[in-house]
């Protein structure tokens, strides 16, 4: 369940990396070049949150899933 609600804001994440790997695709050398990295460590950021759901989920460490539990 928290995999389910961890790609929520990595949807968010990765539509910011690729905004600021377009708008760095069009500017100059020097800022296209920071912009690049940017984005590199924005997708790296997206990553990180399915990662961590992943975990929670396998590891029965998932707080939704104990409050869906308690309700139901």
């Amino acid at each position: 369940m928290c995999f389910i609600f961890s790609l929520i804001p990595a949807t968010f994440w990765a539509t910011i990396g690729y905004f600021v790997l377009f708008a760095s695709t069009r500017t100059e050398a020097g800022l296209a070049k920071f912009g690049r990295i940017l984005a590199i460590w924005i997708f790296i950021i997206a990553l990180l949150f399915p990662i961590c759901g992943a975990y929670a989920s396998l590891s029965g460490n998932c707080l939704i899933e104990q409050i869906l539990n308690r309700i139901g």
